[in-house]
């Protein structure tokens, strides 16, 4: 059984920068697949960002170059830290995790994943 708990989020401007966070519980973290997750209102959840083998990553076209996925097994936490932020990135950032250390492409779905976060709401405004 993995917990995991998001911080981080906030009201924020257009260009601002924010930090998330996700402590999860376990001692199994490293071989977990981790993964940030967000949904607007009236939205899908949508995958943001993944970190699988600890230096496979993936971005979604409307964060990359912006988002960065990083993890600190010691610390058994994930991180997600948002620069130039847009009105667009407004909405609830979750992260999850997934039991498996090797990229597959059904890690974009969410349904795929075993455990998740409360969520940390994050709001850009204009």
């Amino acid at each position: 059984q993995v917990q995991l708990v998001e911080s981080g989020g906030g009201l924020v401007q257009a260009g601002d920068s924010l930090r998330l966070s996700c402590a999860a519980s376990g001692r199994t973290f490293a071989t977990y697949v981790m993964a940030w997750f967000r949904q607007a209102p009236g939205k899908e959840r949508e995958v943001v960002a993944i970190n699988w083998s600890g230096a496979g990553i993936y971005y979604a076209d409307s964060v990359k170059g912006r988002f960065a996925i990083s993890r600190d097994n010691a610390k058994n936490t994930l991180y997600l830290q948002m620069n130039s932020l847009k009105p667009e990135d407004t909405a609830v950032y979750y992260c999850a995790a997934k039991q498996q250390s090797v990229f597959s492409a059904r890690l974009f779905w969410a349904r795929v994943y075993d455990y998740w976060g409360q969520g940390t709401q994050v709001t850009v405004s204009s």
